[in-house]
């Protein structure tokens, strides 16, 4: 992937104001921003090992937590929305 350098130099009887649109032109010109948006968020798809290990992983935990429901040592669950009696 090659990058590109949006560069912009002032020109004499240039103000800021000027020179920061012609930037902003530039930068749009050059497609930068769309590329950039485009590979934000992707991410490599792990491997076939690394994808059974996770499910491995969860299939253990999934199983320790039955095992601890069946015996009861779980905490008791709070229902949402209600408060102590009074």
């Amino acid at each position: 992937m090659s990058t590109v350098n949006a560069e912009v130099k002032k020109n004499p009887n240039e103000n800021a104001i000027s020179l920061i649109r012609r930037f902003t032109k530039r930068v749009q010109g050059s497609g930068v921003i769309p590329r950039v948006r485009s590979i934000r968020y992707n991410q490599r798809k792990p491997n076939h090992s690394r994808m059974k290990k996770d499910a491995l992983v969860v299939l253990g935990m999934r199983k320790e937590y039955e095992l601890l429901d069946k015996l009861g040592k779980l905490p008791e669950k709070k229902v949402r929305g209600q408060k102590g009696k009074k």
